[in-house]
């Protein structure tokens, strides 16, 4: 009779410490105008508004008149459709129009296709504290760039007290108790030629709660704190090779001083899961003692782990074959 394996599911405890983004206008601007190709028209009146929904409006039956039903929360762009629209109209009618538009709280305007909003609009805008913008991009890649960039921007954070690696293109958070081994860890790690994502201190990002991107803060980047020598620049002693900006999480390693560990997986056939923001990563234990070159045992473990990706379960395939050895000897 073949058992199934056990599966257990290891809550992460960081999870009080998830960071809620606040985007505002002028942070927006500072960090995408560049890739969005955004220019401030007028002053930076309403750069502290608060942008509080991740995706992009076109407020055409705003214009008409219709806000039974408005995304007052959003960015709103004007495209071509709604310049001809304010075109059509009288010049009082167009004032009034976008007067009622501005006076809705809008975080702010965007106007895509290189159009330029007349100086009376832009009077009025900036009378009622809304930045407005202008970019030379079709209006529907504008909205789907935008749109990517605010989603990134509103993606849920927390911090993990780990070193994060990237081995042979797999992700692995290290984790443990201080003093543990964690950096001497990864530093033969690095020597192995794999890179740094973040030691100590990693900030984990949620993308659409499907999959979890890793970074170290800006403070700590490129270093390291070895004890016994102190902080030391990864990329000038390694190379620019043994960073990584970014990594997706796909494996937790926690390293566990063996003394303290009362049960050791031997076989691999009951899985652990470590959850952090609602998403279940792949988790290992490995006990730590003297002698034991916890570095390898890391990198195998990672080369496991891409097989399992790969839908290869060594430690399933064996069990597979001993219940067949057993069943056929009993025959």
């Amino acid at each position: 009779m073949n058992p199934e394996p056990a599966t257990q599911t290891i809550s992460s405890g960081s999870e009080q410490r998830m960071n809620v983004p606040v985007i505002t206008v002028g942070g927006f601007f500072n960090v995408h105008a560049k890739a969005l190709q955004l220019k401030l028209e007028g002053s930076e009146a309403g750069f502290e508004r608060r942008i509080r929904e991740p995706t992009i409006n076109r407020p055409g039956l705003a214009l008409a008149g219709f806000y039974s039903y408005f995304a007052e929360k959003r960015m709103q762009v004007l495209g071509a459709a709604e310049q001809s629209y304010l075109k059509d109209l009288t010049s009082r009618q167009r004032n009034a129009r976008f007067q009622a538009l501005c006076a809705q709280k809008i975080p702010c305007l965007v106007i895509s296709r290189g159009f330029h909003l007349s100086p009376d609009l832009l009077a009025i805008a900036e009378a009622a504290g809304v930045a407005v913008f202008r970019t030379p991009m079709i209006t529907m890649k504008f909205i789907n760039a935008a749109t990517i960039a605010l989603e990134l921007d509103f993606s849920p954070t927390v911090t993990e007290f780990g070193s994060m690696v990237d081995i042979l293109g797999v992700g692995v958070l290290i984790r443990g108790a201080s003093g543990v081994g964690k950096s001497e860890c990864v530093l033969g790690l690095i020597e192995r030629s794999y890179s740094l994502v973040a030691d100590d201190v990693t900030r984990i990002k949620s993308i659409e709660g499907r999959e979890l991107m890793a970074t170290a803060p800006d403070l700590t980047r490129y270093h390291m704190e070895v004890r016994g020598i102190g902080i030391i620049n990864v990329v000038s002693i390694f190379g620019i090779g043994a960073i990584r900006i970014e990594k997706r999480l796909d494996l937790v390693v926690t390293l566990k001083d063996w003394q303290e560990m009362e049960v050791v997986d031997r076989i691999g056939l009951d899985r652990e899961l470590y959850e952090i923001l609602k998403i279940q990563i792949p988790h290992i234990t490995i006990p730590v003692r003297p002698g034991r070159d916890i570095a390898r045992l890391i990198e195998v473990a990672a080369m496991d782990q891409k097989l399992k990706g790969l839908g290869l379960n060594s430690a399933l395939e064996f069990n597979q074959r001993l219940i067949g050895l057993m069943a056929t000897k009993n025959t």
